[in-house]
């Protein structure tokens, strides 16, 4: 069997968000190992010449519609955040300097924080709050988001992306076998089971 599905992430996507409530739901019942790849899904759209959903008065409309059809088919609590879209550098720098025993706990409570209890994430102390329910240090972790080698770590992962021809996030990697959308992540674990 494979290691592992590559999931590249951006907290600041709706659908990254649906896809990890359904990979968490399946983990209930399975063994399914996922390597979580932050990216930055800002940096990701500059590299490909892409106008983001966000400033597109009808795709975002439509990812609106969208997102609250698929979390109510799904289940998934699930509100489209107030202040979309977010700068959510250090999110993602964040996630890359954690303990990686915390990474699961730090994954749900950003994820929820934004997509499903509305809060801005991007605002400091919020932020601040939700660190210290990870049970992280926030000034070491408000250093260790500055430092040379984090923000290298996101830039490279960002290209790494680009240079693998992702364009968007939720994208999973399987083999070498791209599945983009939140709405692909069946076909990522029938590869990854097969």
């Amino acid at each position: 069997m494979i290691d592992s599905i590559e999931f590249y992430f951006d907290f600041i996507s709706p659908y990254s968000y649906l896809a990890h409530k359904k990979i968490r739901f399946l983990q209930k019942n399975k063994e399914i190992k996922i390597t979580y790849k932050p990216i930055l899904l800002g940096g990701l759209h500059n590299l490909e010449g892409i106008t983001p959903p966000a400033f597109i008065k009808s795709k975002l409309n439509f990812m609106i519609r969208d997102c609250n059809m698929v979390a109510k088919k799904k289940n998934i609590p699930f509100t489209f955040n107030s202040k979309f879209p977010i700068n959510s550098i250090k999110l993602m720098r964040g996630f890359l300097i954690i303990d990686k025993k915390i990474q699961n706990k730090y994954l749900d409570i950003m994820f929820d924080a934004y997509w499903r209890d509305n809060l801005d994430v991007g605002d400091e102390e919020i932020l601040n709050k939700l660190i210290k329910e990870c049970k992280i240090n926030k000034d070491l972790f408000q250093k260790k988001i500055k430092e040379q080698t984090t923000k290298d770590k996101l830039r490279q992962n960002t290209q790494i992306a680009f240079e693998k021809e992702i364009f968007g996030a939720p994208t999973f990697v399987v083999s070498n076998q791209i599945f983009w959308g939140q709405d692909r992540l069946e076909y990522a674990l029938d590869e990854y089971f097969n």
